[in-house]
């Protein structure tokens, strides 16, 4: 049995194929399956099987193009209410790929509809279970997602119950040296305590995962609903993509307008620009957001899809032309592709409004002289607040919450190293207009 393991760090989403006998099967694969395809290649093998997990909230996945291209069979739970040509596996089901024997175990959770793939090599005896947002290193998934998503949806307290008893009878039985292939690692929003690393066993989870341990379901339910990471707009949005499965991924890039040389858009529409800080702060279309896609440190998938509403129409402003399809790339992987009226490379004579610079040694000597917003997340802010006289906006709520801020005196937004300042800098301003300066802290945040 062959089994390689896919990393997309931006959203911290693992994928994986497993290879036995010239066939290979896909689990939770990514919205791009053409690394699938060049691994079937390198390996002469058929992709015969596409598992599903279960519908994911924070990505779109390919299974649907990848039974059309290949004939793979898609395998998802018979709860999920599918859309798309499938066959049901659910728990004691059974698939056999040449000598890896693959079974469906139900461990309801993070979802009701949640299904674990346990694989093993009927030569060599390697044993592995693909978890999906069940089981994940060092953490379990969170319970208060599919609230209002879903065929099936549930309540997270009946959810973070079902986890409970997941995780007290379904591994039951299992070997210690089972590996563990879950769907994401640390940074990815659907877990709060994720380990780093990319796999583990059975034996270490029971060992070192908190869920594990020993205690009753009052205390395990108590401690997986507090403090879960705020849920970004586009979670439901991509449960109901998965369910009836997305369009062809590189036709939908292809079918996304580009405009060169702007100067000004239409005003009705929203527009983000994906540029460097550096680049936004010389000169931006007004009322611009800037959301950066420089590299895959900078989430653009989790922080477009929490800051823009899944429907919402919006124009994409890029550095230059050579930036269209790595952007849009990064964009389809949430379904949001669809929602660009235009990519847009803006003319050097462009309709721009520049951002003030921050006078810092202003700010450090007279900070009762401003309104500072804090942008970070509920509970970064209130573990550690950086200015006693800072307001908590969270920067996914800040569209709706910036309204509501103190303009009778320049306003100064920080986060936590810069990136997400950025963003919130500039939807500030677009919403309280030009009267009353807005500065970014930036990077500076460190000298606090």
């Amino acid at each position: 049995m062959i089994i390689k393991q896919y990393n997309d760090e931006a959203l911290a989403h693992y994928s994986y194929a497993i290879i036995s006998e010239g066939k290979m099967a896909l689990v939770d694969p990514s919205r791009d399956p053409s690394p699938y395809y060049q691994l079937a290649e390198e390996h002469n093998a058929k992709i015969v099987a596409v598992f599903e997990t279960h519908p994911h909230a924070d990505f779109v996945s390919s299974h649907l193009q990848i039974h059309k291209e290949t004939g793979a069979t898609i395998y998802v739970s018979k709860m999920v209410g599918a859309d798309y040509p499938h066959t049901s596996f659910d728990e004691g089901d059974e698939f056999q790929l040449g000598k890896v024997s693959i079974k469906g175990i139900h461990t309801p959770g993070h979802s009701p509809d949640g299904i674990t793939f346990y694989a093993k090599d009927e030569s060599s005896g390697d044993q592995a279970m693909f978890t999906g947002d069940t089981l994940f290193i060092g953490d379990v998934g969170r319970p208060d997602l599919r609230e209002k998503a879903g065929n099936m949806t549930a309540k997270r307290k009946e959810l973070a119950e079902m986890m409970y008893h997941t995780i007290q009878n379904k591994f039951n039985g299992y070997d210690d040296e089972v590996l563990i292939y879950p769907a994401h690692g640390a940074g990815s929003l659907c877990g709060k305590n994720m380990s780093d690393a990319a796999s583990s066993t059975l034996g270490n989870e029971r060992t070192g995962n908190w869920a594990f341990l020993a205690k009753s379901k009052e205390d395990f339910v108590k401690e997986i609903l507090s403090d879960q990471p705020f849920i970004p707009s586009y979670f439901g949005y991509n449960v109901e993509i998965n369910k009836r499965g997305a369009q062809n991924y590189e036709l939908s890039k292809a079918k996304v307008p580009t405009q060169l040389n702007v100067k000004s858009v239409e005003k009705d529409y929203l527009v983000v620009d994906a540029r460097d800080e550096a680049e936004f702060k010389k000169g931006h279309l007004p009322g611009s957001i800037n959301i950066m896609g420089r590299s895959q440190q900078d989430k653009i998938e989790t922080w477009l899809g929490a800051i823009v509403q899944p429907e919402e129409k919006f124009y994409l402003v890029v550095g230059s032309y050579a930036d269209r399809n790595r952007l849009l790339s990064r964009i389809a992987k949430i379904g949001y592709e669809s929602q660009i009226l235009s990519v847009v490379v803006l003319a050097k004579n462009a309709e721009v409004k520049k951002q003030e610079k921050l006078n810092l040694e202003d700010f450090k000597s007279n900070q009762e002289k401003y309104t500072i917003i804090d942008i970070r997340n509920i509970p970064e802010h209130n573990n550690d607040p950086k200015f006693e006289a800072a307001i908590n906006h969270p920067l996914n709520e800040l569209r709706e919450s910036a309204k509501n801020i103190d303009t009778t005196k320049p306003v100064i937004v920080h986060c936590a190293g810069g990136y997400r300042s950025a963003a919130g800098t500039s939807i500030i301003q677009s919403i309280i207009g030009n009267d009353t300066d807005v500065y970014d802290l930036s990077t500076a945040i460190e000298e606090f």
